[in-house]
């Protein structure tokens, strides 16, 4: 049975490197046989600055009716300053499809590319799993008195028991079924007390099912300073969905920046979506400079999610072999551009 992919290249760069996550894609479809068909939407600034269009009606029911997958490219584009587009089509799909864990591996292919001295790829190696339908990011608030001296904002962070309890089982079958040891869960719970005291009661009580597991809790300022003293005491950390968003980007410094960091956005066993942490970058959008493997990498995600565990492996191989050669972007230290370390990537996968 074949895989349907629903292909969004979005903005920007995020045009870029998706087009080569999916010149990519065939080739390991052709070379290894993979069921794989490749559906792309024109969702973007284009489509909304032209047709007032971001996520079209019908569109959630029609990707969880048609598809096991969704490869989304980064939104954002100056000439839509509220990026209303963005946040419709990406929150829209998050919360529409109730895609509720955000994951977000933290892993070091090559040590010269960490900022921590003396740090092996053995001591940056794990995963954020981020609270993805809930927090502050549910858009709950209003102004009162806008553009006026006494102002008020509010922004209210939602946290059910639902919500939180399904987000820390996640994280312990996560661990569990790939033989992990160790999860932290992370919370602002001595300021926060009564949105985070959910989370501490709920990781209690989840925490005695998986007695085999060291369940261990730090405060999520502690957790940021203890990522940078020593990455390699972690496996798997479980976050609510601001802190998650905060700390998975310092991950991906401690891997070697946003152009080797990927995300998924899964609900298990339903239509899920794949997509790079960073943005559209639209400073050096058409100009040959934004570094692909993240979005490769965001691929093999999607690739192992859909029970293609050797490709999905064999895509993290080939990168670290081009890092190794110094086969890559000028962020990573080669003169590649992006199309030229996508084809040596591909070329790698193509024999």
């Amino acid at each position: 049975m074949k895989k349907r992919i629903a292909l969004i290249p979005g903005d920007g760069v995020g045009i870029e490197v998706t087009a080569e996550a999916t010149r990519l894609l065939h080739a390991l479809a052709t070379a290894r046989g993979l069921p794989l068909e490749l559906v792309t939407f024109d969702w973007g600034a284009e489509k909304y600055l032209r047709e007032g269009v971001s996520l079209p009606t019908g569109a959630l029911e029609m990707l969880r009716r048609e598809f096991q997958a969704i490869f989304i490219g980064a939104l954002g584009d100056p000439r839509v300053p509220s990026n209303q587009h963005a946040a419709d089509i990406l929150l829209g799909i998050r919360f529409g499809l109730d895609l509720y864990t955000n994951v977000r591996p933290v892993k070091l292919l090559d040590a010269r590319l960490c900022p921590l001295k003396k740090r092996t790829e053995r001591d940056v190696d794990f995963v954020i799993l981020r609270e993805n339908t809930e927090g502050l990011y549910v858009g709950m608030g209003g102004n009162f008195k806008p553009g006026m001296p006494d102002e008020v904002a509010l922004q209210e962070d939602v946290n059910t028991r639902k919500g939180v309890e399904r987000i820390l089982v996640f994280a312990f079958e996560y661990a569990r079924q790939r033989g992990l040891t160790k999860v932290c869960m992370s919370d602002k719970a001595n300021a926060l007390r009564f949105g985070h005291g959910l989370w501490q009661r709920t990781f209690e009580e989840v925490r005695r099912r998986y007695p085999e597991i060291d369940a261990t809790h730090l405060y999520i300022d502690t957790l940021a300073m203890e990522m940078v003293r020593d990455p390699s005491q972690f496996q798997v950390i479980v976050t609510s969905n601001m802190f998650g968003d905060i700390i998975s980007d310092l991950g991906a410094q401690l891997q070697g920046g946003l152009g080797l960091a990927p995300s998924a956005n899964i609900n298990p066993g339903q239509v899920s979506m794949f997509e790079t942490v960073h943005g559209s970058a639209p400073g050096i959008a058409g100009k040959n400079l934004a570094n692909p493997f993240a979005a490769f990498l965001t691929a093999g995600l999607m690739l192992d999610y859909l029970g293609f565990v050797r490709e999905a492996a064999e895509v993290e191989k080939a990168i670290k072999e081009a890092i190794r050669q110094d086969r890559t972007t000028r962020d990573l230290g080669g003169s590649l551009g992006t199309r030229e370390a996508g084809a040596w990537v591909v070329g790698e996968l193509s024999h």
